[in-house]
């Protein structure tokens, strides 16, 4: 049993069986057809994955984990917000004429600022830190800038990461204000762990743990009976993930620098409806 499956149907048995009905409120997101998208939801989940034990990784259901890095190497590494320089089409649904998504995500990553040390971009001021003051307690990225919020296509989800080490260990936190479960937990959760593998490796450490925070965190009213045939799926052991370890420079990582061993998971496909 991959620990991944077993942390993802806790939460989705505790949402569906515990979880807040928004049936017949005014809701923002809908779908497709103009029909609002409501949701049963839990606040406030935390999920910690120790990352020297196991790859947290769904087997119940495949996680796309190239697309899932490629994603991650787009926002964090390549810093765009251009719809083009992405592989998958995660992202149409929310762009602009020109292929962006505004000021969003990898762009807030981008902006430089003005610390005692030069001018930094947030993705530059954590590599700094990690490799010349680790024991530092502001190790943090913050993408939810509220300034700029009408001018990008979506309010970031997943806005903030706070980075923490222990010796030669890198640990992490990433706060999450709002989780689709179906469409995105489990995309989310191995895109940040492969974050902390790619950092704590350019930074000379290993990485630790990682822990997931997320404020909101419901299921679609067209998703409820997809997860409830996803949980009942058997379950198989966690894959062992590893980088390519002649990497050490953190722009240098492409999709093409991991491996996956053993990758065993259900090979149903699920047509999964995104709300907008």
């Amino acid at each position: 049993m991959s620990y991944a499956d077993k942390v993802f149907v806790a939460n989705i048995k505790d949402i569906l069986e515990n979880g807040f009905s928004d049936e017949g409120l005014n809701v923002r997101p809908h779908w497709d057809d103009g029909t609002p998208a409501h949701t049963i939801k839990k606040f406030g989940i935390v999920n910690r994955y120790n990352l020297q034990e196991e790859f947290p990784i769904l087997t119940i259901r495949r996680t796309y984990i190239k697309s899932a890095m490629d994603e991650l190497l787009w926002i964090w590494q390549k810093k765009s917000n251009d719809i083009h320089e992405l592989k998958s089409h995660v992202w149409d649904s929310w762009a602009d004429e020109k292929g962006t998504i505004g000021k969003a995500y990898g762009y807030q990553l981008g902006v430089k600022h003005k610390y005692k040390e030069g001018m930094f971009d947030q993705v530059d001021r954590v590599l700094y830190d990690l490799k010349n003051n680790p024991q530092s307690r502001r190790i943090m990225t913050n993408i939810f800038v509220h300034q700029d919020l009408s001018e990008m296509a979506l309010y970031p989800c997943a806005y903030s990461m706070t980075f923490n080490v222990s010796g030669n260990t890198l640990n992490a936190i990433l706060n999450q204000r709002s989780q689709d479960m179906l469409a995105a937990n489990n995309w989310n959760v191995v895109q940040y762990s492969i974050l902390v593998y790619m950092l704590a490796q350019v930074s000379g450490l290993v990485p630790g743990e990682f822990v997931h925070v997320i404020a909101d965190a419901h299921i679609y009213d067209r998703h409820i009976p997809i997860v409830k045939e996803i949980i009942q799926n058997e379950q198989f052991p966690a894959p062992k993930f590893s980088l390519n370890p002649d990497i050490k420079d953190f722009y240098k990582f492409t999709t093409d620098d991991y491996t996956l061993e053993n990758y065993v998971y259900n090979k149903k496909k699920y047509d999964i409806p995104v709300a907008i």
